[in-house]
């Protein structure tokens, strides 16, 4: 908000893992889908009333066991959170669940609109695999650089949880080994040289606009402007038997699977009672053989592949329902038998980038709309960008899914005001997704010429 007031007093500005959109893509709300097991543990302490001030939390919510997928399946319908835990008491919870569509609740807390003529030098910091706020980071930088002209706007994203530029070496996050204490490199090379220059006039003055952290590769790369020019948008289609493909399957036909939404698909094998921070980076075959997973697979690489930038859904469905969630996810399979690589990481399927998608709002987060039961229907969303090379002996993997659960909350696969279902309101759907001539589904890679 300091930078928002644009007061002369403001040399320089830092804004680590900022907010830009909380229903777009930040914290609670990623494209419409509720982040229910990052809320409501959050909220039990942090959105209560106080009558006093206090400097310490308040009593954590208590679990009655330690399995985090049960608990929140047991607990049932999204309003049930409110009538058997929260019980009215924070006001929060009930405005970031009851507002479930693109409304002036939202768009008042929204800073994009906001961030023009920033003239203040701004050095947005973000993580590559924050799981609260990296869409936020992205989204500040991209904002600040369109609106304002010949501005001191420079972006730093580095292979980081939220706040882990701080609070970490940076080296590593779950089993994901990123070569050197990124943080070290982050603070003393940029961080340091920046205030020390803006507020004190020591140093050079010459700064990397954008400085983002290559995974895969696990190095620093230095970018005149993000995202970078010389990237070429590849798609890579769903091909019949689960291959990955660049070309577009002759005969049209799709995948189905049915949804329940009593056995959710699980967004961990960890404990899920918050949402942990090593997801982002998690080992995907814990869900291998689930029938409600559609998993696709490139042939292994013969050379490495750079994915730099804004990555892109463009998917053809149909549910037998009139509601449904879709959650596209872009994957990094190791080699099974590379000598070189630990025991643990033979054959992992790392998470690269997932997001998920509620359906009604296909053509409008303002509007919702249902769907025709069985009408094939186009669904096209960008995830937050990324920065990662897909390894020479590696393949890349997409999965598509219709729940994440408890990460997103269940949706009744019912079109309705989700907050107001009752736990008859959840049902099972038949999904498909389709490709060929007349419905290619595909993921859109900005890939980086070499």
């Amino acid at each position: 908000m300091g930078l928002l007031s644009r007061h002369p007093a403001i040399k320089a500005a830092s804004p680590q893992a900022p907010i830009s959109d909380w229903f777009k893509g930040d914290d609670f709300r990623h494209n419409g889908a509720f982040y229910l097991n990052s809320a409501f543990p959050f909220y039990y302490v942090f959105g209560k009333k106080r009558d006093s001030l206090t400097t310490k939390w308040g009593q954590s919510f208590q679990f009655p066991h330690e399995n985090g997928y049960k608990f929140y399946l047991e607990t049932g319908a999204l309003k049930n959170f409110n009538e058997k835990y929260l019980r009215d008491s924070v006001k929060f919870w009930l405005e970031v669940t009851e507002n479930d569509t693109y409304n002036d609740f939202w768009k008042a807390r929204t800073t994009i609109p906001h961030l023009k003529n920033i003239n203040t030098p701004t050095l947005t910091v973000g993580g590559l695999f924050d799981a609260e706020d990296c869409y936020g980071a992205w989204k500040t930088y991209e904002a600040i650089e369109n609106n304002t002209p010949d501005n001191l706007n420079f972006l730093v994203m580095g292979p980081w949880f939220h706040g882990g530029w701080e609070r970490s070496d940076g080296d590593s996050l779950g089993s994901i080994y990123f070569g050197s204490k990124t943080s070290d490199y982050y603070n003393d090379s940029i961080l340091v040289p920046f205030f020390s220059y803006f507020l004190k006039g020591k140093g050079r003055g010459y700064f990397t606009e954008a400085a983002v952290f290559e995974t895969g590769a696990n190095k620093w790369n230095k970018y005149d402007k993000w995202a970078p020019a010389n990237t070429q948008s590849k798609r890579f289609y769903f091909n019949p038997g689960g291959f990955l493909t660049d070309s577009i399957p002759a005969k049209w036909n799709y995948d189905e699977f049915i949804s329940d939404p009593a056995k959710p698909v699980p967004f961990t094998k960890n404990d899920s009672r918050r949402m942990n921070r090593e997801y982002m980076v998690e080992d995907q075959r814990f869900l291998m053989g689930r029938p409600d997973v559609l998993t696709y697979y490139s042939d292994v690489l013969d050379s490495d592949l750079t994915v730099s930038g804004e990555i892109e859904a463009d998917i053809y469905v149909s549910t037998s329902s009139t509601d449904a969630d879709w959650v596209v996810k872009l994957v990094d399979v190791f080699p099974e038998n590379d000598p070189e690589l630990a025991d643990t990481l033979r054959g992992f399927e790392m998470l690269v980038r997932g997001e998920p998608f509620r359906g009604k709002f296909r053509n409008s987060f303002e509007k919702p709309e249902p769907f025709i039961p069985d009408r094939v229907t186009n669904i096209r969303f960008k995830m937050p960008a990324v920065n990662h090379t897909f390894k020479a002996g590696h393949r890349i993997m997409v999965q598509v899914h219709s729940s994440w659960f408890p990460l997103v909350d269940r949706n009744p696969q019912k079109f309705m005001e989700i907050h107001k279902a009752g736990d008859a309101d959840y049902i099972k759907a038949i999904h498909r997704m389709f490709y060929g001539e007349k419905a290619a589904s595909s993921i859109i890679l900005p890939v980086r010429n070499r």
